[in-house]
């Protein structure tokens, strides 16, 4: 089992550029100890026969199929405007 110390964790947070107390680094060196513990029971598994995956649910897309339809003419669309110029609409300018 692999273990991880309390040096470990002060160079990885010293690279992370985070400062951590003597209390925080005694704390992160069980938490992660415990998290590698609980990772390395899976090499402890039988995946001799398990296809590989890149997600544990089938995922599909769900699209609706690309299909030319009936759009409204450049008149409709200005038809509402407030302010239009040349078959455009006309906005405040935000530059200046």
């Amino acid at each position: 089992m692999a273990e991880i110390t309390k040096e470990q964790v002060k160079h990885v947070a010293d690279l992370a550029r985070l400062a951590i107390t003597e209390e925080e680094a005694e704390m992160f060196t069980e938490h992660l100890s415990s998290i590698i513990s609980y990772a390395e029971q899976l090499n402890e598994l039988d995946t001799e026969n398990v296809k590989p995956t890149t997600h544990v649910l089938d995922l599909k897309n769900v699209l609706r199929k690309d299909e030319p339809k009936k759009w409204i003419t450049q008149d409709e669309a200005l038809k509402n405007a407030p302010d239009k110029q040349d078959g455009l609409f006309r906005v405040p300018s935000i530059l200046e």
